[in-house]
């Protein structure tokens, strides 16, 4: 059998109240589209590798990513909203994309989350002690508009977490020299100043590995995402 083209973390493998999965590039799926257009060819792998991590069944819930740093909160089964301030909508899930939104969190059990990244970062966060769970888009906007941080306050002001128990995880990314920003570090930096003392950098950037990973700077654009999914057990 054929081993399908994902990757996952050691320090959220090693939580058990978690599930995850980071997609790579896959091979024989033509990807010199528009983002939907190539979102739907994909979807049959990605379908597949949700599957394989034993997530094949929970809804998905994913965010528009318009490079901002609204956050969309799952708070209740079956139901969700944006953590704009004074602008909160309800909205059923599943197969629920909000608008725009660049990040997730959520406290409920047997919802993925995703995330589709092509240079920018998945950023993973996990509480495990509440439990509660967040997935954020974060590029270089996104890192200078404090998308990772909004999320982190919010699974504070929803969920009562505590940063000093939360575990954060950062995905293959576009990094210096292949981009002019390093807004890894600038996403690790943001973590520390709130407190959170566990902070992983899987190092590898999406530029340096095309065999592995889409890059939209590397690959002008046209280029496929890699899926990143997160969910409470």
């Amino acid at each position: 059998m054929m081993q399908l083209p994902f990757e996952q973390f050691p320090a959220l493998s090693a939580l058990a109240i978690c599930r995850h999965v980071f997609t790579q590039r896959i091979l024989g799926v033509d990807v010199s589209h528009d983002k939907a257009e190539v979102l739907k060819r994909l979807d049959a792998a990605h379908r597949e590798i949700r599957s394989a991590v034993g997530v094949g069944d929970w809804p998905l819930v994913t965010a528009q990513q318009i490079h901002g740093n609204k956050i969309a909160v799952v708070d209740e089964v079956g139901s969700a909203r944006r953590a704009d301030r004074g602008r909160r909508g309800a909205a059923s899930i599943p197969g629920r994309e909000f608008p725009g939104c660049d990040g997730i969190i959520t406290n409920q059990r047997g919802v993925a989350l995703g995330i589709y990244v092509a240079d920018c970062c998945a950023t993973y966060i996990v509480d495990p002690k509440t439990p509660a769970i967040g997935l954020v888009h974060s590029g270089r906007t996104g890192t200078e508009l404090g998308v990772v941080t909004n999320a982190i306050k919010e699974m504070i002001d929803r969920f009562h977490s505590d940063p000093a128990n939360m575990i954060v995880q950062l995905s293959p990314c576009i990094r210096p020299p292949h981009y002019e920003v390093d807004f890894a570090a600038e996403i690790v930096r943001q973590c520390r100043a709130l407190g959170v003392k566990e902070i992983h950098d899987s190092g590898a950037c999406t530029a340096c590995h095309l065999d592995r990973y889409y890059s939209y700077r590397a690959e002008k654009g046209k280029t496929g995402r890699m899926l990143a999914l997160l969910g409470l057990m």
